[in-house]
């Protein structure tokens, strides 16, 4: 009886060892590269801003695998056509994102790597990278960031969307999108 719990308790050990590399797999750049449809919404308190009359609109976001745990996102609708670099994150079954470079600095105040809780220093996430058991957002989040900043968005790698509010100086835009199926 004991060889069977044995054997059981083994048998279950190792389809969960699966289990969860099947999950970190889906995980993974390749995963958020692509096309997402969605819309473009403004969250501008002024009726028109920069041809944006806010209704929502029919937007584009392409999603590229720039290496380094980055990513550029091209959004464009009708009216709005934009491009930014961002440092991806992973946080269970999201990923979440953050700015870098110049665009980081001018929001939280200091450089990546000069963070106000220890900074490691790095510059983006590395796909199932995790510190003292925290995730890899975790470990971004207690290394280079103060409580209350913010963050703009993220993919939800269950259904497959992303989302990410777009800051600019003509007021802020959201676009929320689903990955689309390439025909090959």
């Amino acid at each position: 009886m004991k060889k069977v719990r044995l054997f059981l308790i083994m048998g279950v050990t190792v389809l969960l060892g699966f289990t969860a590399c099947e999950e970190s797999e889906n995980l993974s750049v390749e995963s958020l590269e692509g096309i997402y449809e969605g819309t473009l919404t403004s969250d501008n308190s002024l009726k028109s801003t920069a041809n944006f009359s806010g209704e929502i609109q029919k937007a584009t976001a392409e999603v590229t695998d720039l290496g380094d745990g980055q990513i550029e996102v091209h959004c464009y609708s009708e009216t709005m056509d934009t491009t930014f670099m961002l440092n991806y994150y992973e946080n269970n079954d999201s990923v979440m994102v953050c700015l870098n470079g110049e665009a980081f600095e001018e929001m939280y105040g200091h450089m990546m790597g000069h963070g106000g809780n220890m900074g490691n220093g790095n510059s983006g996430g590395m796909m199932g990278g995790m510190n003292n058991g925290n995730s890899e957002w975790m470990n971004h989040m207690n290394n280079e960031h103060e409580d209350g900043d913010e963050h703009f968005g993220g993919f939800n790698m269950s259904n497959r969307t992303f989302g990410y509010t777009i800051k600019s100086e003509n007021g802020d835009y959201h676009f929320q999108g689903t990955k689309i199926e390439m025909d090959m």
